[in-house]
């Protein structure tokens, strides 16, 4: 085995001794040494999972969090140097946490936490306008796809997790939760900065109908039948005005697409 490979997983199972060919100066214990390093890497990775995730820190405190997070480290160390991306899997690595299941929401945060360092670094891209869809005729408008805006991210739960997110972000004060209810989450940055909103009724089974390219009647009828409250005036209105639509992909009869009206200036 490489040197360094002994070297990574040395740093990740305490139970291992320090690789052999390690140097240190005499009368220098090199278990003592490697420890070091070992508790630096362990201590850093801990340090950006709770620099990604503070709202998950602050609902659980920062002793259990630590405990969570490190446990999460030397299970799954980091494939990528790009740290701003670490801890990608620590949503569903909360949700298995045993010591975390009276929090069954929690996992949930993480994802919306999650989802906005990946909207942070989504490609940029000037979304369609009022104009693009007033230039689609009245009798093709069903037909229509829609592409996302690429920075859009939906988070399905039972519980009200952006309420419970907001109010551990500094984005509203703590209150007790009258309505306990379930919340989807969308999280996006259209123009300079991410935003997390809780869809209505029937909004995330229409969003990920679209995403999955479902025509804009097709995803109507699928989020009508999951939700009859839905509205999509209110929604695609909601859509356009919040900058949620990449492009609009016409569909030709034989189904194949056809004019596209693309976000300008997208990278």
């Amino acid at each position: 085995m490489p040197f360094q490979s002994m070297f990574a997983n040395a740093l990740l199972d305490p139970q291992q001794p320090p690789p052999a060919g390690l140097g240190a100066p005499a009368r220098v214990d090199p278990r003592r040494r490697f420890a070091v390093h070992r508790n630096n890497m362990v201590a850093g990775l801990v340090q950006a999972l709770a620099a990604r995730f503070p709202a998950v820190e602050k609902i659980v405190g920062v002793e259990f969090f630590n405990g969570m997070a490190r446990a999460f480290v030397l299970a799954h160390p980091p494939r990528s140097p790009l740290l701003a991306r670490y801890g990608d899997a620590f949503p569903d690595f909360i949700d298995a946490f045993a010591p975390a299941g009276e929090v069954a929401y929690l996992g949930y945060v993480a994802r919306i936490e999650a989802a906005r360092t990946r909207a942070y670094h989504a490609v940029d891209a000037i979304p369609v306008g009022v104009d693009d869809f007033a230039a689609v005729a009245a009798d093709a408008l069903s037909s229509v796809r829609l592409a996302l805006h690429p920075s859009v991210e939906i988070i399905r739960s039972p519980h009200p997790i952006v309420t419970i997110w907001a109010m551990n972000s500094g984005e509203r004060p703590l209150a007790p939760i009258d309505d306990w209810r379930s919340e989807d989450a969308l999280v996006a940055r259209p123009h300079l900065d991410v935003e997390v909103r809780a869809l209505a009724p029937g909004g995330s089974q229409f969003l990920l109908a679209l995403a999955a390219g479902r025509s804009l009647g097709e995803a109507a009828s699928y989020a009508l039948a999951a939700c009859p409250r839905f509205n999509l005036t209110d929604t695609l209105a909601g859509l356009i005005g919040c900058g949620l639509v990449g492009r609009i992909m016409s569909t030709t009869p034989n189904g194949d697409s056809g004019d596209e009206r693309r976000a300008t200036g997208s990278v």
